[in-house]
């Protein structure tokens, strides 16, 4: 009896691991990188959609990889929003791939600058790409490099991807998002900043829609933007800096509660940096129905570039053929 009480614990404390892991700094969450990619699939020409999806159908992902948001028989493509996410878990070196710390404070200038040793999400778009459209790599590495494409697309407009003030992207930036009070456990703490973005505010403005839903109703209110959005081509440097700008004046600046600019260091956990998670903490931050709306307007044109620039860099690739 006790030894099958420590199992069930052991299989608990495992659990909770993986899926404490996988819900951290998941940009846009599962319904929001879903929408990124069904909107982008709307605006994929005919022959880019049917090769990707051949790409995708005869290199699908692993059936033993853990999926957090789940098996749900959905199209390839939209399948293929979340699997950079999993794999993160599978692969620890991809996680540094899904975000650009640009110091919240910073001057515009080269993006690189902010790119750490073991990569970022601009360059891993670049390089990636590359793999996608080489056509003498293995086929079932090009697939993994579509996904991580339509991931990483959808990471690089969130606006807590693109910034940091030495709180890891808004995730030691404990607050009240509502009713919800904030707790902490082994250092990190929710609600944050961060997770309210992914999560809470882009699922507030679907409203119980599914993915391709509310891509339609993004379609209709955006419709008329998607030229200027795609001037210049691919962009990955000036839409890195498009999300910093929407965290410097609406992520942090519309909290209410003046965050003075941290000194840029290392930060590993919300301990770092003179104990950030604590002193966020103790600001006792509420955010309410206000902030909810300001955040909510740009999570949903941050949502609908994702989709237009994503379905604009895929067409471009199946140009040369995939």
């Amino acid at each position: 009896m006790a030894q099958r009480v420590r199992k069930f614990f052991v299989v608990i404390a495992c659990l909770a691991t993986y899926f404490a892991c996988a819900s951290a700094g998941r940009a846009w969450g599962c319904r929001g990188h879903e929408v990124v990619a069904a909107l982008a699939e709307k605006h994929l020409t005919l022959e880019a959609k049917q090769a990707l999806l051949a790409l995708l159908t005869a290199n699908p992902i692993d059936p033993q990889l853990k999926r957090y948001c789940g098996e749900r028989g959905l199209d390839p493509i939209i399948d293929a929003a979340t699997w950079a996410d999993d794999e993160r878990n599978k692969e620890p070196a991809t996680a540094p791939w899904h975000f650009i710390d640009i110091p919240l404070g910073a001057t515009q200038g080269p993006a690189a600058k902010y790119c750490g040793a073991s990569g970022c999400v601009t360059k891993a778009i670049t390089e990636q790409l590359a793999i996608l459209k080489d056509k003498t790599a293995p086929r079932p590495k090009r697939a993994a490099a579509l996904r991580f494409i339509i991931h990483f697309v959808g990471d690089l407009h969130q606006p807590l991807h693109g910034t940091t003030n030495s709180d890891r992207g808004g995730n030691c930036v404990a607050l009240q998002y509502l009713q919800r009070r904030p707790h902490e456990r082994n250092n990190s703490y929710t609600p944050n900043l961060h997770h309210i973005w992914d999560t809470e505010i882009p699922e507030s403005q679907m409203q119980g829609a599914d993915a391709g839903e509310f891509a339609n109703t993004l379609d209709t209110m955006f419709a008329s933007s998607y030229e200027e959005w795609q001037v210049g081509g691919m962009q990955v440097d000036n839409w890195a800096w498009e999300s910093h700008q929407h965290a410097a004046d609406t992520a942090y600046g519309a909290l209410g509660t003046p965050l003075a600019l941290e000194p840029d260091v290392p930060v590993n956990s919300c301990a770092d940096d003179n104990n950030i998670g604590q002193r966020m903490l103790h600001k006792h931050m509420v955010v309410g129905m206000t902030y909810r709306d300001q955040a909510g307007s740009v999570a949903e044109e941050r949502l609908a570039q994702a989709g237009i620039r994503l379905a604009m860099i895929l067409n471009d690739a199946a140009k040369s053929g995939l």
